[in-house]
């Protein structure tokens, strides 16, 4: 996708900071609409802690090697932040705009007015929010087949991932665009229904909850459960996807580790999902059968599991925890 999209972002605070960074060093404009009200004094003042915010964020980033700083003076005059009583002006032209408010449902509502009056007709919507569904939000714009949900992660301009959620209504042609505009940008776009969590979120929920329970219940200490995460569970996951590392060891090694966890702690929480037993009972228990969450029957499995090996390795390596053997 050429340079030429125009962006907008309704919203001045951290999340619309983040995207305008990532859009302007991806070479596309990018405007910050003010979402409130205020006297000039105040606009100024925010406009300037926002430039300095993304300026020192790139700096950063170029700082640890990633580009040459000489780049950021370019960059950050694709970025403009514009008081909301222009906002016309700020969504003339914008292709995509995301919506980046506080998460109530009355700003998302008055954000998505200022939409609805001056954006253009083939603009699409996408708000940034967490904890809202699409289906929820696409009543709130009178373009509900042009607007759905991306959910970007913090830090957004490091996080590669970006969770879409469509709406009922969102045309198939709104997330394609959307999509490939991600990609262009060097984004990672995946798309999930209108669910509570998301994917990301509803899954280091857990995780999070459970470390915390962890130290809670005097099993291990803060460092080594954070150990535990970082050397382990991290760099297991940071090359094989979850599904993919079940499909890897085995979907009845799940089945039978989730049931002796449930019954030791007595808590149904830990007991695997209906459609692990379905596999097994189906014989796609992964690698071994040939099937499982993923479909092995035409694949080299020797030279998948050297390509995987290798990314083990480099990911070893990045984290300085390769030595020679000792001679």
């Amino acid at each position: 996708m050429a340079g030429d999209v125009t962006i907008t972002c309704i919203g001045a605070g951290r999340m619309g900071r983040g995207i305008a960074q990532c859009v302007a060093y991806a070479g596309h404009e990018v405007r910050l609409i003010d979402a409130k009200e205020r006297d000039a004094d105040a606009f100024a003042k925010l406009r300037d802690e926002a430039l300095d915010e993304i300026r020192t964020a790139l700096a950063s980033i170029a700082a640890l090697g990633a580009f040459n700083v000489d780049a950021v003076p370019q960059i950050m005059k694709r970025v403009r932040i514009v008081p909301r009583g222009e906002a016309a002006a700020g969504l003339a032209g914008a292709r995509i705009v995301f919506e980046g408010v506080p998460e109530v449902a009355d700003a998302k509502r008055d954000a998505f007015a200022l939409f609805d009056a001056h954006a253009d007709g083939d603009a699409i919507l996408a708000s940034t929010t967490s904890t809202m569904l699409s289906t929820e939000l696409a009543g709130f714009t009178s373009a509900p087949e042009r607007f759905l949900n991306a959910h970007w992660l913090n830090p957004a301009f490091l996080m590669p991932l970006v969770e879409l959620s469509p709406a009922d209504e969102t045309a198939e042609e709104a997330i394609a665009f959307l999509r490939t505009f991600l990609e262009g940008i060097g984004k990672v776009p995946i798309v999930c229904k209108a669910s509570p969590g998301y994917i990301v979120p509803r899954i280091q929920a857990l995780a999070m909850n459970e470390a915390a329970r962890i130290v809670e219940e005097g099993v291990a200490s803060a460092e080594d459960v954070d150990k535990a995460v970082t050397y382990g569970f991290g760099l297991r996951f940071g090359v094989l996807g979850l599904l993919e590392f079940i499909d890897w060891g085995g979907g009845d090694i799940l089945y039978y580790a989730s049931r002796y966890l449930a019954g030791a702690f007595e808590d149904e929480r830990y007991r695997a999902p209906e459609i692990i037993s379905r596999n097994m009972e189906e014989g796609r228990i992964g690698l071994k059968t040939g099937s499982g969450f993923f479909d092995y029957s035409d694949m080299d499995v020797d030279a998948y599991r050297q390509r995987r090996m290798g990314a083990f390795l480099k990911a070893l390596d990045n984290a300085g925890l390769v030595r020679p053997p000792v001679i």
